[in-house]
């Protein structure tokens, strides 16, 4: 109920905040038709569940170079989906932005996206990063990885993820809920990497395997670690790399005590995920939307993803992050992230049965 209701509030927030910016639009559709069609060119509407400074510096550069208004309403994605759901063909919106390829399959399987066919996008982003039938673009990347106590773990140990289900990970692993995207994502990829029965004993054996019950996020893990309530977590690779180049000392001292583990490199490769970007069903300014999307897989607007947050762009031709560099390249799982959308629902019923909480 809960979630019904901030998506009613939401819904009726968008539709003021998106009737007055168009009310002069309006007035002045009964003088021109071809005006009111130029007047519409000049903005794009986006729905975004991505809550970054760096997000805001991008649409503002791009509302310089091309003189279009970028309107944002911010959610979560699942607001944003059932949003999309409520308002149906008269829904404002022209683009969605969101974390994790899985949500983005699931927008694109309840029909609120649709194709599109950009040259510049084809060239920008890798296959395994886009949509099969293009509703969906990767504009930034991350892996998800294990990070380790440099004092206390010796690295070979533990090289991929099948390990932290072993009995030599008893105890000394934090990772968070079932509930969160990501681990979802990285059952899912188990589960089209292997299969079902493969993926349920890994689980089983990383509940075994917990310092504790799940809690907090990705960068309360590697805080855990450093607070001495374990030895191992997983965590996306940016949320390390903001700690380590964060403001604060005591996040900086606690991050420095953890280094990386790019697992299964010697396999599959690492498990990565996108943030992503797509023109919805019932875009009213599309071009402008594409525009936009383009826009943001650029060297320029890629270069702002690497510098500001810490994320690995989706482009070959950008330059890492000094922190990033330090890593060093790795070895990324080249599966089809439509496979993680695929399989999400599979890897949740998982979950509830091994009672990863």
């Amino acid at each position: 109920m809960n979630r019904i209701f901030v998506s009613v509030i939401l819904f009726l927030v968008s539709l003021s905040f998106f009737a007055c910016n168009n009310k002069k639009k309006d007035n002045t559709e009964t003088t021109s038709d071809s005006t009111a069609v130029v007047e519409e060119s000049k903005e794009v509407n986006v729905y975004s569940h991505r809550h970054y400074d760096s997000d805001k510096q991008l649409f503002e550069e791009f509302e310089k170079q091309t003189g279009i208004k970028v309107n944002v309403v911010k959610a979560s994605a699942d607001e944003l989906i059932n949003k999309l759901e409520m308002e149906g063909q008269n829904s404002p919106a022209d683009v969605l932005i969101t974390v994790d390829a899985g949500r983005l399959y699931r927008a694109k399987s309840k029909g609120l996206l649709q194709p599109i066919e950009s040259e510049v996008l084809f060239t920008n982003i890798p296959a395994h990063l886009r949509d099969a039938d293009n509703q969906w673009f990767g504009i930034t990347k991350r892996a998800r990885v294990i990070v380790y106590d440099k004092e206390k773990v010796k690295p070979e140990n533990f090289a991929t993820y099948e390990s932290l289900s072993d009995a030599k990970a008893k105890g000394k692993l934090l990772i968070r809920s079932s509930e969160n995207v990501y681990n979802q994502s990285l059952l899912a990829s188990i589960i089209a990497n292997s299969d079902e029965e493969t993926a349920k004993k890994w689980a089983t054996g990383v509940v075994a395997n917990m310092a504790r019950e799940p809690k907090g996020g990705d960068k309360d893990q590697i805080k855990g670690i450093a607070a001495g309530e374990a030895t191992l977590a997983v965590t996306n690779t940016y949320y390390l790399a903001q700690l380590l180049n964060d403001t604060d000392e005591e996040n900086v001292k606690a991050a420095q005590k953890v280094a990386v583990i790019f697992p299964n490199q010697d396999g599959r490769g690492t498990h990565i995920n996108v943030s992503g970007a797509a023109v919805t069903k019932y875009a009213p300014n599309k071009e402008n939307a594409i525009k936009l999307i383009e826009f943001l897989t650029s060297k320029e607007a890629q270069e702002v993803y690497v510098r500001e947050e810490m994320e690995y762009p989706v482009r070959t031709d950008i330059e890492m992050a000094q922190t990033l560099q330090d890593w060093g390249t790795f070895k990324e799982d080249t599966l089809s992230l439509s496979k993680l959308g695929e399989n999400q629902e599979k890897a949740v019923i998982i979950f509830d049965e091994v009672k990863w909480k």
